[in-house]
């Protein structure tokens, strides 16, 4: 919704042209989050999905620790992303056999490890990931 920080209205609707086809996509409310979530399809792909959306966002985060880039990133309103700000540094990254990105962070006896995003221990502090309870 707009007051939550939403950019449109459910129901509005938004159309593009795609070569010759014209398609029209209409933004659902949240009422429609359980059948979409609970679809046969979607949960047959969840932990793909899971693992994707791990990805991405770790190379989302690589990216938010460029020069020029961090400081703003600090200072955003997400107190998750600036957990995970901190708790990454600098660390190196790169994709494991099975193409998931890791960080090669300490572990509690300082002996380095490659840890999945969320792997990464944060402050007991930190917001939940979604979806929070």
């Amino acid at each position: 919704p707009p007051q939550d920080g939403g950019l449109m209205e459910p129901g509005a609707q938004v159309v593009l042209q795609r070569g010759d086809l014209v398609l029209a996509y209409t933004v659902a409310g949240p009422e429609a989050l359980a059948s979409i979530v609970d679809h046969p399809e979607v949960a047959a792909h969840t932990a793909g999905h899971r693992r994707t959306g791990v990805n991405v966002a770790s190379l989302a985060l690589a990216a938010l620790r460029g020069e020029g880039v961090r400081g703003r990133a600090l200072q955003a309103s997400y107190p998750r992303l600036r957990a995970l700000l901190r708790a990454v540094g600098d660390a190196p990254y790169e994709a494991d056999e099975s193409r998931d990105i890791r960080f090669c962070l300490p572990d509690e006896d300082g002996r380095e490890r490659w840890l999945r995003l969320d792997e990464i221990p944060l402050p007991p502090t930190t917001p939940a990931a979604w979806p929070r309870s």
